[in-house]
Parts: C-alpha cells; sequence; structure tokens
C-alpha cells in the first residue's frame, strides 16, 4: 500500500519561498497522478496542484503561477515549489495520489506570517 512522507515546510514571511517534498516509500507514484493538497484550519482539504504521469499539470486558481509542481519517479518523489508565498497560503500540505489509494501522510506545516 505504501506510504508518504511530507517535508520542507516552515515558518516564513509573506514573499518568501519554499519548496515542499513528497516521498512515497515505492514506485506508485510513477502509475498515477499525483497531487499535492492543503487543508487551512476550519476548512476542507482540497487540492493545490496535479502532476500526470506525463508531466502534465493543473493548478488552483489561487496559487497559479506561484507555485509549481514537479515529479522525479527515479526518486519516487514529487516536489511543490511555492513562491511569493500569502498567509492565505498557511495551512498543512499534503501529497497523494489522484485516487487516494495511500494512507495519508503527517503532512508539513506552512506558515506564512509576517
Amino acid at each position: 500500500q505504501g506510504q508518504v512522507v511530507e517535508s520542507g515546510g516552515g515558518l516564513v514571511q509573506p514573499g518568501a519561498s519554499l519548496r515542499l517534498s513528497c516521498a512515497a516509500s515505492g514506485s506508485i507514484f510513477r502509475f498515477y497522478a499525483v497531487s499535492w493538497y492543503r487543508q487551512a484550519p476550519g476548512k476542507q482539504r482540497e487540492v493545490v496542484a496535479t502532476i500526470s504521469i506525463g508531466d502534465v499539470t493543473n493548478y488552483a486558481d489561487a496559487v497559479k503561477g506561484r507555485f509549481t509542481i514537479s515529479r522525479d519517479n527515479a526518486k519516487n518523489t514529487v516536489y511543490l515549489q511555492m513562491n511569493s508565498l500569502k498567509p492565505e497560503d498557511t495551512a498543512v500540505y499534503y501529497c497523494n495520489t489522484v485516487v487516494q489509494n495511500i494512507p495519508w501522510g503527517q503532512g508539513t506545516q506552512v506558515t506564512v506570517s509576517s
């Protein structure tokens, strides 16, 4: 079934950048599109960005032009480069396949605050 481990979060000021990593325990990412999700306090989990098997990417309107999703199949890892961070980007960030067939990881906290 595998597992994922998210990392790279932190406390940053508005306008800063972070790069999140999501490492899978096996090669499952090679067979599915993968998404980054986020959940802010009191809100539902939402999709932030998706990358297909063929590296076609899709973004939520709120992050378009600021976030970039990429994948390295050799490392079974998906990344999320986040630039020009805003306070409203504050959330716990998770990754999973688009069919969510991996147990959810712990996520990585991103806090954007001055």
